[in-house]
């Protein structure tokens, strides 16, 4: 009921900042968002309440249990047996009936385990996966945060090319326009506007592509966020200030710390388990002992009046004690306890695994963040050169100094030029996503 208050409200304050404006955030907010309210996150933090109920569910187990029965039968029938006629005489058989047509019971019985080996270390146990759930929340809202930023930085991305391509479209208009004009003079043939009308509209395209990937983006980052589709999202960090952060560019020197690893801790968390499991086969050899208490009150009569009739209730109470001594279950213990021990073995070799992994992975990311620094700079200065040697291209092309196929061969280069460039911006932005997820840093 509380998750349900909670996403209604959170539904309701959607909808109030749509009617407001746009929702607005920066790269934090969003990765709060993600924090918060991600579908995976959701589903996440559920299997960790249930985990929780689990644990109060096994410690119940070795409290009082107490249960109450109530039943009444009727006999419409009365059971009939024979017997030797102890009065002596004939017959020498009778038929007598030892019971009556109405019988009642009532009674109540409390039950407390005393000792019991595997109850202990199942309850030790039920506590080590209450944190292995929380520690499968907290990757999950890892993971979260990690999607949440990849899409912000797409949006932003998309955005910048579509800036870029919009800066462009001007220059190659005007060339265009006056290209036309020589044509209708005569001095150009028809061919070479031909050519720059392609090229005019390759922009356009790419253009009307970019702004399509930017609205694809926010779809993706309203999914991740969790956000009604359809919410007006308005990114306020800027991609330069992100690109340029202190914090983001020094990743790269960032020392793995295994310990405290969210993956590192779970592959310990399922050791301990294990270990605890094949204490609980071992625990299985030992007796168990339990006590119980109970009381009983029962009527019977001829007659259905088991309140106001002439005939009473009778009381019988008991206690005792009762202990369960395992002797032989022809190997079914055995092979349980072997099956932990091999599960503690497999437990093992996952946590050397877990911590090799991750120092591999952190050793890729580290490589793959170093390249794609290095790329986008060559990127960034050779998208500069090409709008240079484009532009310059364009104004002796005015001039008369250049042909249409020099102009329009240039501005290809440079339209490929921006497509490397905004890729290697998105390769980038990923590639410290990544290492922040292999660092453990969100």
């Amino acid at each position: 009921m509380k998750a349900y208050i909670t996403i209604v409200s959170l539904v309701l304050a959607f909808a109030t900042a749509s009617a407001q404006g746009p929702l607005q955030l920066s790269m934090q907010q969003a990765l709060d968002l993600a924090a918060r309210q991600s579908y995976q996150v959701q589903v996440s933090e559920i299997e960790a309440q249930k985990a929780r109920e689990r644990i109060k569910e096994v410690t119940a187990m070795g409290l009082p249990q107490i249960n109450g029965s109530v039943s009444l039968q009727n006999y419409i029938d009365v059971p009939t047996q024979v017997v030797p006629n102890f009065f002596g005489g004939d017959p020498e058989l009778i038929e007598v009936q030892f019971g009556v047509p109405w019988t009642a019971n009532a009674g109540v019985r409390l039950d407390q385990l005393i000792f019991d080996g595997s109850y202990l270390l199942g309850l030790k146990a039920a506590q080590e996966v209450r944190k292995q759930s929380d520690e499968d929340l907290e990757r999950t809202i890892r993971d979260a945060k990690v999607q949440a930023a990849k899409a912000y930085y797409g949006v932003l991305a998309a955005d910048e090319g579509a800036r870029i391509m919009n800066e462009s479209l001007p220059l190659l208009e005007r060339s265009v326009n006056e290209i036309q004009v020589m044509a209708n003079n005569g001095f150009v043939e028809s061919i070479d506007v031909d050519r720059l009308q392609i090229e005019l509209m390759q922009a356009r395209d790419r253009k009307l592509v970019f702004e399509r990937q930017a609205e694809l983006a926010r779809n993706f980052l309203r999914f991740v966020l969790g956000v009604p589709t359809g919410t007006p999202i308005e990114l306020t960090d800027e991609l330069d200030m992100l690109i340029e952060s202190p914090a983001e560019s020094a990743l790269d020197n960032e020392p793995l710390l295994l310990e405290k690893h969210v993956e590192h801790r779970m592959a310990s968390t399922m050791l301990r388990v294990q270990t605890l499991q094949m204490r609980a086969g071992r625990a299985a050899f030992l007796p168990s002992l339990g006590g119980f208490f109970a009381h009983q009150q029962q009527w019977n009569a001829i007659d259905l009046e088991p309140f106001n009739g002439p005939i009473p209730w009778f009381p019988a109470t008991l206690w005792g004690v009762n202990l369960n001594i395992p002797i032989f279950s022809s190997g079914q213990r055995g092979s349980k306890l072997q099956q932990a021990k091999l599960g503690l073995a497999q437990a093992e070799v996952n946590l050397e695994a877990t911590e090799e992994r991750l120092r591999l992975e952190h050793l890729q990311r580290q490589n793959d963040l170093l390249t794609a620094r290095d790329l986008y700079q060559s990127e960034k200065e050779r998208m500069e050169l090409a709008k240079n040697i484009w532009e310059r291209t364009s104004l002796k092309f005015t001039e008369g100094l250049s042909s249409s196929f020099e102009l329009t061969q240039e501005h290809g280069n440079f339209l490929m030029a921006q497509q490397t460039y905004i890729q290697s911006i998105v390769t980038l932005l990923q590639a410290r996503a990544d290492m922040r997820k292999a660092l453990d840093m969100y």
